[in-house]
């Protein structure tokens, strides 16, 4: 077999973004086509038993617009508090340094995640972080590891030898890095584990080091990466990270990796748009039509919600994030077939007027993907993240197909977890034709809708999907509703 070569890339950030798996083609042979190395396979994560979601936010009641999401394993709890610990003590130094507030610009951190390899001995999780100040995004990488084998929680440099492992490492990095050219500072890298906390494989067990923004590099070349090739890194590896290049091999081998974009789109051919699978059961010109919406799901607390909203005979939209629907397909599927629509909430959560129009509309199209492929429907609706929206998020959704969704009453439920409070507060502001914004994060939001549902149905109130308050005038893509129709 031939051997790989030394290589490395400096990828675009929509290409990482993407996690496109390495792709194989035949031309009358069963040779591999060479491909980006640096690229990492990543796994399916919705193939991870007892997965969950769980978000730190702050939402648009902060001084800035917070939102991260990080995987849930029962059967890893250390895995849990590390990735919870790295994203606060990242969110802490954020905080930090943007405490004086920029006039006309608000800071944004966001998080999103994927499952770098996976097996019965190892399960690997790359973060992906997103700072916002004034000059614009800076966009840095780190990956978690969790030994099962052991039970422990590892920064990348656990899947190392030690010290010693680490300066070669860092030695092989910084020869390939000087062979870059102009753009790339080599002399940049050192043995500084800060600087190697983003370490994994491909499928052919070559180690992977990703670096962020400005660490080596001008944030506009992007994603900077390097791939050692696994004889040169092999007496580097620790018995962690032996088992950590076995899983992304066998990732490689076999059928647990995630599916490329290229093949989700293909099976898009033909889907429907998302309808309630109950509407035309209530006319909104007659009755007290409510629209409860609930953001940011689906989460720990998804399935006891809709429990709740079964025992009332209610239906709801949830707008969804695209990185916690890939994870949850069984609940997406689940809240189509109970009635109620699942719609676009982009796919990490970032404020689109802060982003490059081909950036907001890839959140977009990102998120119609995972949300399509996990329930044969494509949306029909998107909301904005913090509400926020211009004339070139309006742009982006009318060229998907899509309506914008804002809201009249605001629910307030992920500020106070009081579920009376909350349904107090909704009561006092409700008129036939509301939507309400409420958010799907953890288990407090089953109890706040118990509470809204008990109070609101008292007064007559019948709970259908955004759709149906519009009735036979329907919703137009690219226009932006706050509300449905008013009534005499």
């Amino acid at each position: 077999m031939r051997k790989m070569r030394f290589a490395g890339g400096v990828t675009l950030l929509t290409v990482t973004m993407i996690g496109c798996s390495t792709a194989t083609t035949s031309l009358a042979s069963d040779r591999l086509v060479p491909s980006e190395p640096t690229l990492i396979e990543y796994a399916d994560p919705s193939r991870l038993p007892g997965l969950n979601t769980a978000t730190i936010t702050q939402g648009d009641f902060g001084e800035r617009n917070v939102h991260a999401s990080y995987p849930v394993l029962a059967d890893a709890p250390a895995l849990t508090g590390k990735l919870r610990s790295v994203l606060t003590g990242r969110l802490d130094r954020f905080t930090a340094a943007t405490s004086a507030a920029v006039p006309g610009t608000r800071p944004e951190f966001n998080a999103d995640w994927r499952i770098a390899a996976v097996s019965d001995e190892i399960v690997g999780v790359r973060l992906g972080i997103g700072e916002y100040t004034r000059p614009g995004w800076r966009e840095s990488r780190t990956t978690v590891w969790y030994d099962r084998v052991d039970g422990r929680a590892l920064d990348s440099t656990g899947l190392l030898t030690g010290g010693s492992a680490l300066t070669e490492l860092a030695g092989l990095v910084r020869a390939e890095l000087a062979r870059r050219g102009p753009g790339v500072d080599a002399g940049a890298v050192k043995a500084d584990e800060r600087l190697f906390d983003s370490i994994a494989f491909n499928r052919h067990g070559e180690l992977v080091v990703e670096f962020d923004d400005y660490q080596v590099a001008a944030g506009s070349l992007g994603r900077v990466a390097v791939a050692v090739p696994a004889g040169r890194s092999e007496g580097l590896l620790s018995p962690s990270g032996l088992r950590a290049r076995r899983a992304a091999v066998r990732a490689g081998q076999g059928p647990v990796a995630a599916p490329t974009s290229e093949a989700i789109k293909a099976a898009a051919v033909d889907r429907p748009a998302a309808r309630s699978s109950r509407a035309g059961t209530v006319d909104c010109a007659t009755a007290k039509c409510v629209a409860l919406t609930f953001d940011d799901g689906p989460g720990e607390g998804t399935a006891e919600l809709l429990d709740v909203l079964a025992s009332h005979g209610a239906r709801a939209t949830f707008f969804v994030t695209g990185s916690n629907a890939v994870a949850r397909p069984d609940l997406l599927r689940r809240m189509s077939a109970e009635g109620h629509l699942v719609a676009n909430h982009t796919w990490s959560h970032r404020d689109l007027t802060s982003l490059p129009a081909g950036l907001a509309a890839y959140q977009l199209s990102r998120a119609q993907e995972a949300v399509g492929h996990a329930t044969g429907q494509d949306p029909a609706l998107v909301r904005a993240p913090y509400g926020r929206v211009d004339e070139r998020v309006v742009r982006a959704a009318r060229e998907q197909g899509l309506a914008v969704v804002g809201w009249d009453v605001d629910a307030g439920d992920a500020r106070g977890r009081d579920p009376e409070a909350v349904a107090r507060r909704v009561a006092e502001r409700v008129r036939p034709g509301s939507i309400v914004l409420m958010h799907d994060l953890d288990a407090s939001s089953a109890g706040a809708a118990e509470a809204v549902l008990r109070r609101l149905a008292a007064a007559g109130h019948t709970f259908v999907t955004v759709p149906e308050l519009f009735g036979a005038a329907g919703m137009r893509a690219g226009e932006v509703y706050a509300s449905g129709p008013s009534r005499s």
